[in-house]
């Protein structure tokens, strides 16, 4: 398989022709090219996660592409046809085996209420937790996709997020609101928490993809 890095929280995974999608949001380039897709999954309903527009290009190129998220994703996406699923839920497409874990969005602030939020787990070998530091249980992580900066984090956390998961590779995500010196301290931090697990850490950019 093939993982490549879209911007921001977006990725794509590719398989004998098959393509799963990510959390294509409003932050990642307009996906114009997504011939064989037979999934994407959105995590959460927040718009740097999906939009209507980058959900309705993919349909429009893969008529029967499913679209996997959590309640609160079938409800605000509720103009394409959303299959709900839960923590706790497998469901197999194409080549690729899906797993979701976690459930509740990382809090932002007191003030402002929690949603739905659910992490997947590819193949038993690819972790993404959307928002959140949910970690899958029962397996040995191969590639951890870590959330590099966010309204709800601080570095610390995903250090220790990190250091819980004990990657044998990871990543930065959803870091879009970076500038490049940003960019460069959370890689920094985030490669010393993989390799406290010996782990090796990826700092890829947009487009960089690896195989797993």
């Amino acid at each position: 398989m093939r993982l490549t890095k879209l911007e921001h929280a977006a990725l794509v995974v590719e398989d004998s022709g098959d393509r799963l999608y990510v959390d294509p949001g409003k932050f990642t380039t307009p996906i114009t090219e997504s011939a064989g897709t037979v999934a994407v999954v959105v995590t959460h309903q927040h718009d740097d996660h999906w939009t209507p527009e980058q959900l309705g290009r993919i349909v429009a190129a893969n008529p029967d592409v499913r679209i996997l998220g959590p309640a609160g994703v079938a409800a605000a996406a509720s103009d394409f046809a959303v299959e709900t699923v839960a923590a706790g839920d497998e469901v197999d497409v194409g080549p690729f085996r899906l797993r979701f874990f976690g459930g509740r969005h990382a809090q932002i602030h007191p003030s402002i209420p929690i949603i739905d939020n659910l992490g997947v787990l590819v193949n038993d070998a690819l972790s993404y937790a959307g928002d959140s530091f949910a970690v899958p249980e029962g397996v040995a992580v191969d590639v951890l996709a870590a959330p590099a900066n966010a309204p709800w984090m601080k570095i610390s956390e995903v250090m220790d997020y990190i250091i819980a998961v004990a990657p044998r590779r990871a990543f930065p995500t959803h870091e879009m609101l970076l500038s490049r010196a940003g960019k460069d301290l959370a890689n920094a931090r985030l490669r010393w928490a993989t390799e406290q697990g010996g782990g090796e850490y990826l700092p890829l950019e947009p487009g960089d993809a690896i195989d797993f």
